[in-house]
């Protein structure tokens, strides 16, 4: 009876000593906390779309605002991981709250990824065309802007 305990715990041991993938992503992302990139669009840039020829600088979070700072109507959207992705890759697909919100963009699925030299910015619009991607070069980092509006955060 010993040995076929040893041999049932011994997986569950070797289950329990992995490190999820997401904090080797995390991980790799925190060395890069305080810093700044410049990106550029490497995929779906439109002439009027708000991003194409302007200067792209990392900031994880979807937050639009108009000139004056006010938040726009349709901001602070995105999605949740839904797994532990890869050490080199994260997957949000777009959640509830953004369906409600932007009712077209429900089939929305943001990833990320990240390597020695560069991180990206990605979407994809499930069931059409839809493709957005930037690249940053994380091997020169820029100064950091000014926080947008007078923000402190």
């Amino acid at each position: 009876m010993k040995k076929l305990l040893i041999l049932l715990l011994l997986p569950l041991q070797l289950i329990a000593q992995n490190t999820p993938k997401s904090i080797f992503f995390w991980s790799a992302l925190e060395q890069h906390c305080g810093k700044s990139y410049e990106g550029a669009i490497i995929e779906g840039g439109k002439e009027g779309d708000g991003f194409l020829g302007e200067k792209l600088v990392i900031q994880l979070k979807h937050d639009h605002r108009h000139k004056d700072g006010s938040e726009d109507d349709i901001t602070q959207y995105g999605g949740k991981s839904s797994n532990t992705g890869l050490k080199d890759i994260q997957f949000f697909p777009a959640d509830q709250e953004t369906s409600n919100l932007i009712p077209y963009a429900s089939n929305n699925v943001w990833w990320v990824t990240i390597d020695a030299t560069s991180f990206t910015y990605n979407l994809r619009r499930i069931g059409t065309d839809r493709l957005f991607s930037v690249k940053f070069d994380l091997t020169k980092a820029i100064e950091t802007p000014s926080a947008p509006w007078g923000s402190e955060d």
